[in-house]
């Protein structure tokens, strides 16, 4: 066998022999949400541009209200009106005020807003301010929020929704982004029949497929499947020919553990660079990691969990590898008890499902000791825990973070 590979050591693997992809388009930022910046995105113009309260009252200039107390507050004319989304009616003199409303644009003269609830107005034409302010007080400033020329997001940025939001407030409506990696899943097996055939003896349907297809579309990849291909060298070297001749990554599902039937790292051998085979972890201990032609080619354990694992923890990355990505996916975590203990042995990373119980915001997690081949093991987890190699075992009681799936 090559060399095992830690999971660390895998992912280090992935940025030394991989670079990222050339090729970019221009799309509408609209539709942009979750794709990757080509290049860096600044500032075209200051926000919001122009002096803007931000609380409901009235515009002052500051000075006007120094030493106003509820005892003696300072009475102040008042003079207009300013609408949301209108230029104010004129500038504001010395002891004037103006009414102005959030997001209202301050007059010149004004530099500072007094908020409603620390004034009164006491006739028609005049206001009464109970509590000082200083200058800038309740007011954003023209560059306040975004200056013209600052760097919003750098080359290789994920855009985010609030990214797009804030694309769209600064006019950007088309942004340069990396073209998405053609990603083809090839799975391998006699066993193994398509979901809409009635699996007869001995068989089962195609789960590893699917699986995949929705991990490497959430992390950028446009994953296209290239059906099911017999346990035979021939039959796989030829479908691994046409996937790279139309990807830039391909994924290998089964055929990667050590057994008479299994061809897929003898394919590999023949066709490329063998960077790894095996990783020390649990589930996925049977993965190959590949270099054919320069890209990338996976071979994934057979059993559904095991698949799952591999690519959430390596696939994933490696997409995200190929496209530059400088702000990688993130799953949320949260911090629980476990309920049950979890026997581990040292040496390997086990990643371990885990369902969530409680109410009123107390979770424990109760560990799902199943094997590999256990599809309802995924679809009853909530998420998965990590034991690190060098720990033996979890034992019940101890606080533990789990990620989210």
């Amino acid at each position: 066998m090559h060399k095992m590979a830690t999971l660390p050591e895998a992912l280090r693997l992935i940025q030394e022999a991989f670079r990222p992809l050339d090729g970019d388009e221009r799309i509408a930022t609209s539709a942009a949400c979750g794709r990757i910046l080509a290049e860096e995105v600044r500032a075209p113009e200051d926000l919001p541009g122009f002096p803007r309260a931000t609380m409901d009252g009235y515009a002052v200039r500051a000075v006007d209200t120094f030493g106003a107390c509820e005892g003696s507050p300072a009475r102040l004319a008042l003079v207009g009106e300013i609408r949301v989304g209108c230029p104010p009616p004129g500038p504001l003199g010395e002891g004037e005020a103006m009414a102005i409303p959030t997001g209202g644009f301050l007059p010149e003269g004004a530099d500072a807003v007094v908020m409603i609830e620390d004034s009164e107005a006491a006739e028609p034409d005049t206001v009464l301010v109970f509590s000082p302010v200083a200058p800038g007080e309740n007011v954003i400033g023209p560059r306040d929020d975004i200056a013209k020329g600052t760097r919003l997001f750098p080359r290789g940025h994920r855009l985010r929704p609030q990214d797009v939001g804030t694309l769209m407030g600064l006019g950007i409506t088309a942004v340069r982004v990396v073209r998405r990696p053609r990603a083809a899943v090839v799975a391998t097996g006699e066993e193994i029949v398509p979901p809409d055939i009635r699996p007869g003896p001995g068989q089962v349907r195609d789960i590893n497929s699917y699986t995949m297809e929705c991990l490497l579309e959430g992390a950028g990849a446009m994953p296209e499947l290239h059906g099911i291909v017999p346990d035979s060298t021939e039959g796989l070297r030829e479908a691994l020919k046409r996937a790279l001749g139309e990807a830039d990554l391909v994924v290998i599902s089964g055929g990667s553990s050590v057994g008479t039937r299994d061809v897929t790292l003898a394919v590999l051998e023949s066709l490329g660079e063998v960077l790894f085979q095996g990783l020390r972890m649990k589930p996925g201990k049977p993965t190959i990691l590949a270099r054919v032609d320069g890209k990338p080619v996976v071979g994934c354990p057979g059993h559904p969990v095991s698949a799952f694992v591999v690519g959430a923890k390596v696939i994933v990355p490696l997409v995200e590898r190929l496209l530059g990505v400088v702000n990688p996916l993130r799953r949320p975590w949260i911090q629980v008890t476990l309920a049950g203990s979890v026997p581990s042995a040292k040496g390997r990373r086990e990643f371990v499902r885990v369902r969530l119980v409680g109410e009123e915001g107390q979770f424990r997690a109760v560990p799902i000791i199943a094997e590999s081949a256990v599809i309802s093991s995924l679809a009853l987890a909530h998420g998965l825990i990590e034991v690190p190699e060098e720990v033996e075992g979890l034992e019940a009681g101890t606080q533990v973070w789990v990620e989210l799936w």
